[in-house]
């Protein structure tokens, strides 16, 4: 540690230092703006200074507290704070805890440790206040709100501009204008900074008539709109989604001579973007160059996130980043999310590990957002496992999941049917003050309905404040999944008559619910209700749904006829249900015109060619069943073998057909064997699965197991 600490940029941490509190104060404000500062070297002075002195003091578990917050070592942060004896808190203690969650994101912890300042019979100061008014409008309880809104007049900050503007701006946030506009017509005193609050506020909701209503306003009360205003009026237009108006006033703002900000530009982006104008980004990129908002870094951002946003481009972003010589956060989260968002989930992965090898040797290491952009990466291409290994290093590294990650992780814990996991992350969710968020709450549902616990799942779903859709559209594709159609049903019904109107994954998985019941009265209402009652255009996933349900059923001439009906064109999930229903119902009358629209398709889907290979084969016709397998090697088709796992001691183990490398496979072998002689003693027919119905073979077990 000597060696360490004689090779600090700083001077050394002696006794005379540690004696003197002014010196101290001085010595701890250097080490938190040296670019050189490390958490290793920060670690070692923090014990260097529990060896060396005899008690806390306020200041320097305030310091330390805004060391740790510095590197996101946020649970060393409050490991500081509980360690701290009581008669050594302070407002400079407790502010610094409570900013220390809040700017990580924590803000449920902010308000809990809020609750605990009051109970100890602290008060609230001007520090407080903003950061406690910024953590409500952040969790968006309106009740909460007008709690501390009582706080702040109790405590006689009512006129105090700084805390009274963050009020304008929390009941921004929280959708509750009216509210905002009475704080500010009380105010007795308002800033430019007041009015920019309130345009803010106004642009959030998007409702860009009431930004330029106020903008208007405070042109007659005599108040220069400032840069400030312009960018929020930008703001509010441009998240209304009227990005032509944004452009033009832009181009307004050029003309009269307004200051142009690094916001303003990054706002004209982010507009570029979210058009897809990946050319207007580039003309704006010139006007970057040209007006010397290079040096600005939430622009460089920007750019990464318009060039980020096509594949195609991503060479370009990665560029930019590479230009960039003081990288933020921002910055690396911007590259990785890119990747990640475009599928590219190794390359972000790769990204995510450059950033990590800085850890101890800059403030910049992943955090959530980091760590949650390349787990939810791996999780939406389907490499479910990858994505909980990262979990649990992510775990291990100490990085607290937020909303983001949980959800993530939860669906992850849906399609492997991972039940202790998930019981794990709702525990998780619920000490950490998770479970009211709505995101959390449909992962939550989504993972109890996949896994077959209807009863938490309903628990749950009963508590979730101001459910959406996704909310009832987890409990109805759940009930289907399961075979439950009428309980599906009943659920739309109950949805419908609570208010909400449903979408098109609504009534996919509604129909595909009643297909998997047999319900072909109620799926054949649904599907008229959909397109009569809600006007939804029917697409391909409903009618592959529609011709799927009465196939099973065996109305294969009406499904056939829904086919050949549709106004869009059939692709091979349409074609697969009808496919399916002729194996099921052995009718071989269709499966020539089948097969000639199946060759004829250009999709990368195997499933069909793979069912049809082996409806040829059932039927004795060889060579048929050759020559649709050798078509679909031609077209560069590879199967995906089919796949099961179990969970145990919180490892997924996966078992494929051909693939041992368990290390209990002979148990398993055992196990399977013994359920195969007893299939075949009560004359269940298992010669579907596999020809020999004893002495199976490792490849032929593990297709059971499938």
């Amino acid at each position: 540690m000597k060696n360490m600490l004689s090779s600090l940029p700083y001077p050394k941490l002696t006794p005379s230092i540690i004696n003197n509190h002014n010196h101290l104060l001085d010595f701890f404000d250097h080490l938190l703006h040296h670019q050189c500062f490390t958490l290793q070297q920060a670690r070692q002075i923090h014990t260097q200074l529990i060896l060396t002195t005899t008690h806390h003091s306020s200041f320097l578990s305030a310091r330390l507290i805004a060391t740790y917050s510095r590197f996101n070592s946020i649970s060393e942060a409050r490991k500081i704070f509980t360690t701290t004896p009581f008669e050594s808190l302070s407002n400079l203690v407790w502010n610094s805890i409570i900013r220390a969650n809040v700017s990580h994101g924590y803000y449920n912890y902010a308000v809990k440790i809020y609750h605990q300042m009051m109970k100890f019979g602290f008060l609230p100061d001007g520090f407080t206040l903003p950061l406690i008014i910024k953590s409500c409008s952040k969790i968006g309880s309106v009740g909460l709100c007008k709690i501390v809104h009582c706080h702040v007049l109790e405590t006689g900050f009512k006129n105090h501009v700084h805390v009274v503007n963050e009020l304008v701006g929390m009941y921004g946030k929280v959708r509750r204008m009216e509210d905002a506009c009475k704080v500010f017509d009380g105010m007795v005193v308002r800033s430019v900074l007041s009015w920019n609050t309130l345009v803010s506020g106004y642009a959030f909701n998007f409702d860009y008539v009431g930004a330029f209503r106020v903008f208007k306003r405070m042109e007659l009360e005599g108040l220069e709109p400032n840069y400030v205003t312009w960018t929020s009026l930008l703001s509010s237009h441009a998240r209304c989604g009227l990005f032509d108006e944004t452009m033009e006033l832009f181009k307004v703002m050029r003309i009269k001579g307004i200051e142009i900000s690094g916001e303003a530009v990054a706002v004209v982006l982010s507009v570029c973007a979210d058009m897809d104008g990946v050319q207007r980004g580039k003309e704006i990129h010139g006007f970057v160059i040209k007006g010397g908002y290079e040096d600005y870094l939430f622009v460089k951002n920007a750019l990464i996130g318009i060039y980020g946003k096509k594949r195609e481009d991503l060479g370009d972003a990665h560029k930019i980043f590479s230009d960039i010589k003081n990288k933020s956060l921002v910055s690396w989260n911007a590259l990785i999310s890119s990747y990640a968002d475009s599928g590219l989930c190794d390359d972000a992965y790769e990204v995510f590990l450059k950033l990590e090898k800085s850890n101890g040797h800059s403030p910049v290491r992943p955090n959530v957002i980091s760590w949650s952009a390349v787990i939810s990466g791996f999780a939406s291409k389907g490499r479910l496992e990858k994505s909980l290994e990262l979990f649990r290093q992510m775990q291990l590294a100490k990085v607290m999941a937020n909303c983001v990650t949980i959800s993530s992780v939860l669906s992850v814990c849906a399609e492997l049917a991972a039940l202790n996991l998930g019981r794990e992350l709702h525990a998780y969710a619920i000490r950490n003050l998770m479970d009211d968020n709505i995101l959390v709450g449909n992962g939550l549902v989504n993972m109890y309905m996949k896994c077959g616990v209807f009863e938490e799942a309903h628990l749950v779903f009963d508590n979730i404040k101001g459910r959406d859709l996704i909310s009832w559209n987890s409990l109805i594709g759940g009930y289907g999944m399961h075979g439950l159609g009428e309980n599906a049903v009943r659920t739309f019904d109950e949805m419908i008559n609570a208010g909400l109107r449903p979408d098109k994954i609504t009534f996919v998985a509604v129909l595909s619910a009643c297909s998997h019941a047999g319900l072909v009265a109620a799926g054949r209402n649904l599907f008229d209700r959909m397109v009569t009652e809600f006007s939804i255009e029917p697409t391909v996933e409903h009618y592959a749904c529609m011709v799927d349900l009465l196939g099973r059923a065996g109305l294969l001439q009406e499904a056939h006829d829904i086919v050949r009906n549709m106004p869009i064109e059939p692709n091979e999930c349409v074609w697969g249900a009808l496919l399916n229903s002729c194996r099921m119902y052995r009718d071989t009358d269709l499966i020539e015109e089948i097969e000639s629209r199946i060759l004829a398709l250009k999709s990368e889907i195997t499933g069909s060619f793979m069912l049809l290979s082996n409806i040829y084969a059932d039927s004795g016709k060889r060579e048929d069943s050759a020559r649709v397998r050798v078509s679909a090697k031609e077209k560069g088709f590879k199967k995906i073998p089919g796949q099961s796992w179990i969970e145990v001691r919180k490892k997924v183990y996966t078992f494929s057909a051909g693939n041992v490398v368990h290390l209990e496979q002979d148990e398993i072998f055992a196990i399977l064997n013994e359920l195969a002689l007893q299939m075949a003693s009560v004359h269940y027919s298992i010669n579907s699965c596999f020809h020999q119905p004893y002495n199976l073979d490792e490849s032929e077990l593990l297709l059971v197991a499938n």
